[in-house]
């Protein structure tokens, strides 16, 4: 039986990952920039332009938008560490998009890196 582990080192035989260091490029460069992490994740940073689409629910978001059924579309991945973009990345290939790509690393890499993050401000009441 294979593991979470064996299941991500197989995606990354077969998916694009970008390194950290050409990661701003290619996220200037995407159509489309997907966090695959849970909202608490999203809710706490994010890359900057970043829609989130957890994991769990990627396939079906994607199936049930029309503006995202062009298999050509440039997208960009993330999740915390690389592991959950990678699986979604090979479930997008399978599902036909022809330009995916994971950033290495994922949010860990891109914060440590000093790269922006965007927080969402509370409500100001006055």
């Amino acid at each position: 039986m294979k593991s979470a582990h064996d299941l991500v080192v197989a995606a990354r035989n077969v998916i694009r990952e970008v390194g950290i260091e050409h990661a701003e490029q290619a996220v200037r460069d995407a159509d489309l920039l997907l966090d695959v992490r849970e909202a608490d994740e999203f809710a706490a940073g994010h890359l900057p332009g970043a829609v989130l689409v957890p994991r769990g629910l990627l396939e079906f978001k994607l199936s049930g938008s029309p503006e995202l059924a062009a298999r050509d579309l440039r997208i960009v991945l993330y999740c915390k560490s690389g592991g959950r973009a990678a699986l979604a990345a090979v479930a997008l290939h399978e599902m036909g998009y022809l330009n995916v790509q994971s950033i290495a690393g994922g949010f860990d890499a891109w914060q440590a890196a000093g790269r922006p993050v965007a927080r969402p401000q509370p409500p100001a009441f006055d």
